[in-house]
């Protein structure tokens, strides 16, 4: 608590502390503003009015009586004998533009932050440090008001302007908290939806810079950039039964098919007349319901969303943050995106958060230089600036921003009942050398590229994370061959849950984009990845990166008609959900839009006014029926021990085949891919046991836009040796297709031709 209550020697204009609380530069305004005992047994009573002629002081009860101004200054005072107490008082006086003011005085009130809370802060693990920094709703003696407080170490001066002091930098002036740069006070009166910003004069240049509050909740709609007095402690949450599912909640056992959206391209509407704005962004609360529907249909089991802290520029996604605690205001408020999550959670829809700890962007009103000097990223360019993104990088070593960084990822798990966390580009973090050349990088206390500071961050991020909330997925967008990313950290690993495999991505993208005629000559592309798939905990990304900026859609990679590109666009999503590892898919590639995502635009739904794009959402639907109504399909995603192949080798046929086991071992499914137009009749595959094999999927049906070639139904299994299986069954490959297939009885394949009869199948 600031200590206002002291003796003070009597002011004058000549004063160091008058002249720096005009100069705005003094650090310790309690010390002369605000009631302070003067002399044995009278108070005095001090405040700082710049361009205001004359102030009238009211105690609590009694009529006002007019303060003093000191000789010189824009100080007034007023002495009240014979009294030992504090008490309340109000400030009435007209302002410079002519208005009527009447109010409480800031410094008297006192301040929320406590030397335990700094020592925390100082050593990094003020875990909640959100709800000290930043602008929060309080009371003291009856009077509310809102709590402001900021980290700014290398300040002379810090205030508080908003539209309740007509942006006034010269009113109050904050304290810094027992030198510990963090500068604190409480403004009564100030409500909730009210604008604000910090003003701070650095001692660096003694420059005056106007900056966003970092721990703020809300802000304005860009281009402006002033916070706005937020809550978000307010929401009924109705989600309670399935937070309780969530923590004894196992992923690697559990089918994970995320949906990836970016907000403001899902959908937007320019005639909304309940939630309207000139972009035609779509409001949290319209959002939820529309987007749920979509990912309902679609078997989706959580959602992904590009970045929604605020950021200033549209055409970064999202991953240009400078508010990294507040929802984008471009839908709505915090509330409208608590109801967001709420919503799916009530619908067994999982909420998965681009996160950007990587790095932050250079706009003045952000974190850049934020009091004259980087305080949230390294100073050292060689370690501090990102040439490829033109962006700032946090200085993981610093206990006051690692706070910062691990307090907001458990701000929104916690706040905001987040089910995960997707940190954004992991391998910059990781790598001194990344995207720099020789000479712009230094290497770590070892001699190596490796960037210690940042992995020890990781590992801290992940171990706090997961200590408190159960069952949350933190996922790691990391491109290269680093080892452990998903290993505990206790084995010395990086501690997430899964890793992003790009890897696949790109391998299975380059093939299947081939014409199919050339394909045998790059059979290990899509091979490759069953050797190191167990490596990790892996997720199979085709995410928004791949359908933008020249890289063409889905659609139109593929090689062929029309009919052609459909049937390899059913294969791949075939061999997809197929292939171990949890699955992403961004929004545009379940309908097959044919046009580039567009940031700027929207998702064009319209497409499915087409047969062929209709058939294709079908297709997609029931494969993501199947994929979670089997459990050979998901519950052993990360272990060798859940595929088995058939045949690797044909590449000159173009077709693959492997088991995939459930975890008892007691169900398996066998898939098939045919890489080419050319239908394969009579095909011997080696099965693991005798019985019936039941096609329960093909891809080529004629529902789904295919020819309709298949093995009707099924097929008995013969004792037939085929490579390493003594059993065998010769199947119908269809062109350019996925089939799977299931035991359905087991025994010898003769008493199999009589129970199953050609009527019953």
């Amino acid at each position: 608590m600031a200590k206002n209550s002291s003796s003070k020697d009597n002011l004058t204009k000549n004063d160091f502390r008058a002249k720096s609380l005009a100069d705005f530069s003094y650090q310790k305004p309690f010390d002369i503003l605000g009631p302070h005992r003067y002399g044995k047994h009278s108070m005095i009573v001090r405040t700082y009015m710049p361009s205001v002629e004359m102030v009238m002081i009211k105690p609590k009860g009694e009529k006002p009586v007019e303060m003093e101004r000191i000789e010189g200054t824009d100080i007034f005072e007023k002495i009240f004998k014979k009294t030992d107490e504090r008490f309340l008082y109000k400030f009435e006086y007209t302002d410079y533009n002519g208005n009527d003011v009447s109010r409480y005085d800031p410094y008297y009130f006192p301040t929320t932050l406590s030397a335990y809370d700094l020592h925390l802060f100082g050593e990094g693990k003020n875990y909640k440090i959100y709800e000290k920094l930043g602008a929060h709703r309080k009371e003291f003696d009856g009077i509310e008001g809102v709590h402001f407080a900021v980290w700014a170490p290398n300040a002379k001066g810090v205030c508080v302007i908003g539209e309740f002091n007509n942006w006034d930098g010269r009113m109050y002036q904050m304290e810094n908290f027992n030198d510990s740069g963090v500068w604190v006070i409480f403004i009564p009166g100030v409500k909730e939806g009210m604008m604000y910003k910090y003003e701070i004069r650095s001692t660096i240049d003694d420059e005056v810079r106007t900056k966003s509050d970092p721990y703020g909740f809300r802000t304005q709609m860009r281009p402006e950039n002033a916070w706005i007095v937020g809550v978000i402690d307010r929401v009924e949450w109705k989600d309670s039964e399935g937070m309780e599912q969530r923590a004894d909640w196992d992923f690697k056992k559990e089918p994970v098919s995320i949906y990836e959206v970016h907000l403001s391209s899902w959908k937007r509407d320019f005639e909304d007349n309940e939630y309207p704005n000139e972009w035609g962004y779509l409001n949290y609360r319209r959002l939820a319901h529309e987007i749920v529907e979509h990912v309902k249909d679609n078997g989706y089991t959580h959602i992904e969303l590009l970045p929604v802290m605020e950021h200033p520029l549209d055409k970064s996604w999202g991953y240009q943050v400078v508010n990294f605690f507040a929802p984008t205001s471009r839908h709505g408020s915090p509330e409208d995106f608590m109801y967001f999550v709420d919503y799916c959670h009530q619908n067994n829809i999982g909420v998965i958060l681009d996160w950007v700890p990587g790095h932050f962007p250079k706009d003045g009103h952000g974190l850049y230089e934020f009091d004259g000097k980087e305080i949230y990223a390294y100073e050292n360019p060689k370690k501090g600036y990102h040439k490829e993104w033109g962006t700032m990088i946090f200085e993981y070593g610093k206990h006051q921003v690692r706070n910062f960084l691990i307090s907001n990822a458990l701000f929104w798990l916690k706040e905001y009942h987040i089910d995960g966390l997707r940190v954004d580009a992991v391998a910059s973090m990781l790598y001194l050398d990344y995207s720099r050349d020789e000479g712009e990088w230094e290497p770590n206390k070892f001699g190596g590229n490796e960037h210690i500071e940042a992995v020890d961050f990781l590992r801290e991020l992940n171990e706090k994370v997961h200590e408190d909330n159960k069952g949350i997925l933190m996922i790691a967008e990391e491109s290269t061959a680093w080892k452990g990313v998903t290993a505990p950290v206790y084995l010395g690993g990086l501690g997430f849950d899964m890793k992003w495999n790009m890897g696949w991505m790109h391998d299975v993208l380059y093939y299947f984009s081939l014409d199919p005629i050339y394909r045998k000559f790059d059979h290990n592309k899509i091979t490759f990845s069953l050797w190191y798939s167990f490596d990790e905990n892996f997720l199979l990304p085709i995410s928004h990166d791949e359908v933008v900026y020249g890289k063409k859609t889905l659609i139109e990679k593929f090689q062929g008609d029309v009919e052609q590109r459909f049937s390899t666009l059913r294969l791949f999503f075939g061999f997809m959900f197929g292939h171990p590892g949890k699955k992403l898919n961004f929004m545009i590639n379940d309908i097959a839009q044919y046009n580039e995502w567009n940031s700027e635009s929207h998702m064009e739904m319209n497409v499915l006014d087409f047969e062929l794009n209709k058939k294709f959402q079908l297709f997609f639907k029931d494969l993501s029926r199947i994929y979670k109504e089997y459990p050979a399909f998901y519950e052993v995603d990360f272990k060798s021990e859940g595929f088995k192949w058939i045949d690797f080798r044909d590449a000159d046929a173009g077709v693959l085949s492997f088991i995939r086991y459930s975890m008892d071992k007691k169900e398996f499914l066998v898939f098939t891919f045919n890489m080419t137009p050319i239908a394969r009749e009579g095909y011997t595959l080696g099965v693991p046991e005798k019985g019936y094999y039941k096609e329960i999927f093909n891809s080529d049906a004629i529902e789904y836009g295919g020819t309709g070639l298949g093995n009707l139904g099924g097929i008995n299994s013969v004792e037939k040796k085929h490579l390493e299986y003594e059993n065998s069954i010769d199947v119908t490959l269809p062109p350019l297709a996925v089939n799977i297939f299931k035991i359905e009885a087991k025994g010898d394949s003769e008493e199999f031709k009589e129970e199953f009869k050609e009527e019953d199948i």
